[in-house]
């Protein structure tokens, strides 16, 4: 009965009349969808411009012989005379369509919109990408995918790519956290001093480096560094196989805005950051070796070599209005010789910040290559010396570097199947 009644709503009840024939006997050759015959040659459109002009005064003489004014939308047949095909019974789709697109877009406008506060830390998602909180609020986690800028000549990402992915997380977690002020990854109580974060040492070992297209997962918390300082603890992994690719650990300490020199932390702020404390080492054996300075006459077992005139771009600015830290790793390994950078890789660094550098400095860059032999492997490894000084004298960054020679893609399996 209900199919029935479905089927009379689209077919008509009768068999539509035949087209009429014209004054030859012949029938039209194009019909429209309502059964009306259409001049040869003359397209849908055409009907369609013809039926809008409004009131287009169109002079007509009768049978008897009198003018009369015809609208051209008199012309057309009268929809009681149209008769009933299956095509003009359909309804209009092209409505339904758009009417549905506008109610998926606008949900889709209210989603994003959303302002998303969960009740428990662990009920974050990670929606937008933004990363989560897990571990009960005290470690963050966020994903990256290897694009196609951030990767060098040897299809790899490099050590800065690896260092930003570090610090976008450590900021997010701030601000996940709801602990983000108006300042760089700055707490509100921090932000009501003048207060903000930056990093005094930092160090960082890669185990392998991800290629174009991979997707890496990094984990990030925090932990108390002496009375006035902040421990940062990092494990960086690829998403997929769950393989080690980077751990590191950075030292953090407050500077003041106005007068730039280091300052204590308030209690306010620990009171703030405290809560988020979690004691977890990402990196076992600290490389806590004091970085020498080099003095100005090398033995023969070393070999110096110094770039200089490196002067910061505006864009190697922060918003503290001083270069960023990953900024002087790119320096540092500005003076290291190229057949190192072609024929090794990094495997360590550490990093000792003594001083910030300004828009108006102008560096010179300092390294010291030493040759090492790894009796277990027997391969040879490097290890760098480096400092970067202001051309007037003070240092501003003390590093070390140790390198491997680059892996090929079988070595590279093998190193993957051992995890």
């Amino acid at each position: 009965m209900a199919a029935s009644i479905a089927a009379s709503s689209f077919l008509p009840g009768s068999p539509a009349p035949a087209a009429p024939k014209n004054g030859l006997g012949e029938r039209p050759e194009i019909l429209d969808v309502r059964g009306v015959a259409a001049k040869p040659g003359a397209s849908s459109n055409a009907v369609r411009a013809g039926k809008t002009r409004a009131h287009a005064a169109v002079p007509k003489v009768n049978s008897g012989g009198k003018s009369a004014v015809a609208d051209g939308e008199h012309e057309t047949v009268p929809s009681s005379s149209v008769p009933r095909t299956f095509y003009n019974q359909l309804p209009d789709w092209s409505m339904l369509l758009a009417a549905i697109t506008t109610i998926f877009l606008a949900a889709e406008k209210q989603w994003t919109m959303l302002d998303w506060k969960p009740r428990r830390p662990d009920m974050l998602t990670d929606t937008f990408g933004f990363g989560r909180i897990i571990h009960d609020g005290l470690m963050f986690r966020q994903n990256f995918s290897i694009r196609s800028y951030e990767i060098g000549a040897d299809r790899m990402a490099s050590i800065e790519t690896l260092m930003n992915h570090l610090q976008e997380t450590a900021l997010n977690h701030v601000k996940t956290a709801g602990l983000l002020g108006d300042g760089f990854g700055s707490t509100p109580e921090m932000s009501k001093r003048n207060l903000f974060w930056v990093v005094s040492q930092m160090q960082a070992i890669v185990e392998r480096y991800p290629c174009w297209g991979n997707t890496v997962e990094v984990d990030t918390w925090v932990s108390a560094n002496g009375k006035n300082g902040m421990r940062e603890g990092l494990a960086y992994r690829d998403s997929i196989t769950g393989h080690t690719i980077l751990k590191a650990t950075s030292k953090w300490v407050m500077m003041n805005k106005l007068t730039r020199k280091l300052a204590r932390i308030p209690d306010e702020v620990r009171t703030e950051i405290e809560p988020y404390f979690f004691e977890r080492s990402a990196i076992v054996d600290e490389d806590n070796r004091k970085l020498p300075k080099l003095p100005d006459g090398q033995s023969t077992s070393a070999a110096k070599y110094v770039r200089t005139g490196l002067t910061p771009r505006w864009a190697d600015l922060d918003i503290n209005q001083h270069v960023n830290n990953v900024k002087y790793i790119k320096w540092i390994l500005e003076s290291a010789p190229i057949s190192i950078l072609e024929n090794h890789e990094l495997a360590s660094i550490v990093l000792d910040y003594k001083r910030e550098c300004g828009r108006d400095s102008v560096l010179q860059s300092h390294t010291s290559v030493h040759t090492d032999c790894n009796s277990e492997s027997g391969e040879t490894t490097l290890h760098c010396e480096h400092v970067l000084s202001l051309e007037s004298g003070p240092t501003m960054v003390k590093a070390r570097t140790m390198w491997r020679p680059k892996r090929t893609k079988a070595q590279e399996t093998v190193v993957l199947s051992s995890f």
